[in-house]
């Protein structure tokens, strides 16, 4: 009991924390699925999810991989910004910080371990505009798909206001395929059909602001 409730409590300090710095600046619903991953590989929750290491890592990874997309939209607080792309902003915050809640869910009932983000280490004391301190020790984010590095994140921040708005939708529309690289693997591998299902959602959902990104690109 004690170990749920510190998972629990994880989870819920992931969502706090992007609350916080964001103000600052086909299966049953269940998932369960015994038809998708090997027999070897299934396991099953006390709660009756049936889950396998892919969707395992699935949530792990896009917890971390939109906890940095969260982080660059807070980025653009107070920037210069296109209506279009301000609106782009808040349309993928929107959109992923209650998947990051949903797929923190997941990983607690399947007793598994909540990731560190970036956005706990700028929270901890780090700075913004630092992220080679705010990322250090990030286990996974440099062979992440589509993730940016402390120096790329380094260089948005630091971005005069004439470069900002073309640099962050370069660096987005690279991230979002990385997401969406992802998302399939997990349609192809996954066990879970939530997950599966929240896969394809991400595959529609960010190839079609992958699309309004270039365009804005030009």
């Amino acid at each position: 009991m004690r170990t749920h409730t510190i998972r629990r409590a994880a989870a819920v300090a992931i969502t706090l924390t992007l609350a916080t710095s964001l103000a600052a600046c086909g299966g049953d619903e269940s998932g369960h699925d015994s038809h998708r991953g090997t027999a070897s590989d299934v396991s099953t929750a006390s709660n009756g999810d049936v889950f396998n290491d892919a969707d395992i890592e699935f949530a792990t990874h896009m917890i971390q991989h939109h906890a940095q997309a969260v982080q660059m939209v807070v980025m653009t607080q107070g920037r210069p910004l296109d209506p279009e792309v301000e609106q782009l902003a808040q349309d993928i915050r929107a959109a992923q910080v209650p998947e990051i809640e949903t797929m923190t869910d997941w990983l607690t009932a399947w007793d598994q371990e909540i990731p560190e983000t970036s956005m706990d280490h700028v929270n901890m004391g780090h700075s913004m505009g630092d992220m080679s301190g705010s990322m250090e020790g990030m286990e996974g984010m440099d062979d992440m798909l589509g993730a940016m590095t402390a120096e790329d994140m380094d260089a948005l921040e630091n971005a005069s206001d004439a470069d900002f708005q073309d640099m962050w939708l370069a660096m987005m529309v690279e991230h979002h395929q990385g997401a969406v690289d992802m998302a399939q693997t997990e349609q192809d591998d996954g066990a879970n059909t939530d997950a599966t299902t929240l896969a394809t959602t991400i595959i529609e959902t960010q190839q079609v602001e992958i699309d309004t990104m270039e365009g804005l690109l030009g």
